[in-house]
């Protein structure tokens, strides 16, 4: 089987979903952003604050290099990794690449309490939200697969993305 690597803007369920489809189809789970700050000692939002988006995206860019290379995972990306090609290159090559998507008003709901969400720490993060999500809604529609988790718990996504690897 081939990876699974989930895509999406932060807060569509990457993470959750990510967790589900690991135990249930019995693959190791991968979380880019997790594995960045155990290599570097630090979070996201401090790589943020030292090296600035463009620095973090290409730490980010290295460890998917590194990481899809792998076998049997379920690969869980940061919401801005589709923005460089050779990150979708890299992760479609062992991968099928599955996009989680959610409206903006649910994607804040999502994560409006969380204060580990750099790109979210302005005075209006509903338009903050808006704005990047139609920036890189081109990047979010070159998955294989796209899922629209609104109205959907972790593990109801989890079993369309089952099935629909069933049918590839």
């Amino acid at each position: 089987m081939k990876n699974i690597v989930l895509t999406g803007f932060m807060g569509t369920g990457k993470t959750a979903v990510g967790k589900i489809l690991a135990r249930r189809l019995g693959l190791v789970l991968v979380d880019v952003d997790a594995e960045i700050e155990r290599e570097r000692k630090t979070t996201i939002t401090e790589i943020f604050r030292q090296c600035g988006e463009a620095g973090f995206r290409d730490i980010e860019s290295a460890a998917i290099e590194k990481l899809s290379a792998m076998k049997n995972a379920v690969l869980s990306t940061g919401g801005g990794a589709v923005l460089r090609a050779d990150n979708m290159d890299a992760l479609r090559k062992n991968g099928v690449i599955i996009c989680l998507a959610a409206s903006p008003e649910t994607i804040l709901r999502r994560t409006g309490a969380c204060k580990n969400r750099p790109l979210l720490q302005v005075d209006n993060p509903l338009q903050k939200i808006k704005e990047l999500y139609e920036f890189r809604k081109p990047y979010y529609e070159k998955a294989d697969i796209i899922i629209h988790t609104d109205d959907m718990s972790p593990a109801q996504v989890a079993e369309k993305i089952i099935k629909a690897m069933k049918n590839r």
